[in-house]
């Protein structure tokens, strides 16, 4: 049987940490950044840790 293939897309979002959590970047800072304050931009730099809702389903995704 061969190899499970990964969506592209999903991989290129979504990265696997070593506990097995899915990590993700944040939406919302790529326009209009100007109305937004600076505390605001700030937290949306950082990576976030995916909901319990839809780790099932981006694992899948991912191949894992």
């Amino acid at each position: 049987m061969p190899k499970m293939k990964s969506r592209r897309g999903a991989a290129k979002r979504f990265k696997l940490t070593k506990s097995g959590k899915i990590r993700k970047s944040n939406a919302n800072k790529n326009h209009l950044m100007n109305k937004k304050d600076s505390n605001r931009k700030r937290g949306l730099r950082k990576s976030s840790i995916l909901d319990n809702a839809e780790v099932k389903r981006v694992k899948k995704m991912l191949g894992v």
